[in-house]
This record gives structure tokens, sequence and C-alpha cells, in this order.
């Protein structure tokens, strides 16, 4: 399966965030649990680069929108200003990463994917999941210390 989406290799559009102007603020770009959602997105896109046709407005659209959604939940947290906040919206993601998981399990029941396909992109997500966890259990402590 190639690393390649738009003609353009994850690894060069990855330096995109690389640099940040020499800002000392964090975004959450930096955090690792966004990083490592966002590159499990790509692979989740081309996974389903191989599925057929007619599941276009199915499945596919199902796993990609799940897919980014634990991204895009993990950035809008960070963004919020209220721990409490920001929990929810981690809980959200880890939740849609799930969803993914759900959509894996259905994808091999029909055949689009093979079992081993399946499980290598089941246990990534899995360990997303982990990630995730302590992140939400890191800024659970955060909260506790600041009261």
């Amino acid at each position: 399966m190639s690393s390649v989406i738009g003609n353009q290799p994850a690894s060069r559009r990855r330096e995109v965030f690389a640099s940040r102007g020499g800002s000392s603020k964090m975004h959450f770009y930096d955090l690792e649990v966004w990083k490592n959602a966002n590159l499990l997105c790509i692979e989740t896109y081309e996974l389903t680069e191989g599925f057929p046709k007619r599941e276009s407005y199915g499945i596919i659209d199902q796993m990609r929108r799940a897919s980014s959604s634990v991204g895009a939940n993990i950035a809008e947290g960070f963004g919020r200003f209220h721990y409490k906040e920001k929990i929810k919206f981690y809980y959200t993601a880890r939740g849609s990463a799930c969803e993914v998981q759900n959509f894996l399990f259905l994808s091999q029941e029909l055949g689009y994917l093979s079992k081993d396909e399946a499980r290598k992109i089941f246990i990534k997500y899995e360990n997303l999941n982990k990630q995730i966890n302590s992140f939400i259990l890191s800024v659970q402590k955060k909260m506790t210390d600041d009261k």
C-alpha cells in the first residue's frame, strides 16, 4: 500500500507541520496523538481506495468520516479552554476510532479486506485508542493538579 495521496508523499506533507516559525506556543499538530491519528486517517483513506465503487456513499464514506473525526476531535478539544470540555472531545475521538474498527469488521465480512489487512489496521486503531486514553488521563491529572 502506497503512502501517497494527491501525488505527494506523506513525509513531504508532514513537513508543513514541522516548522512553527519560531513560536514557542504549542499547537494541536504538535501532539503525538494527533500526528498518529492523522497518519492513520491517511492510511484508512488509502485502504478504502480498493473498495468497490458502489460503496462510495456507504462504507467508504463512513470509514473516512470516522477516521478523520478522530484527529478533528483531538484538534477541537485542544482548542477548548476548560479541561472538562477538552476531555469530552477526546472521548469523542476515542469513540470515532472504535467506529472505524466496527467498519473494519464489516469490511472483512463483506470481503473487501482480508483478515490480515483488517487485523493490521484494527490493531493500529487499538493502539491509538490506548494513546488517546493516556492523553485523557494526563489532561485529567492536569485538571486536578491545577485546582
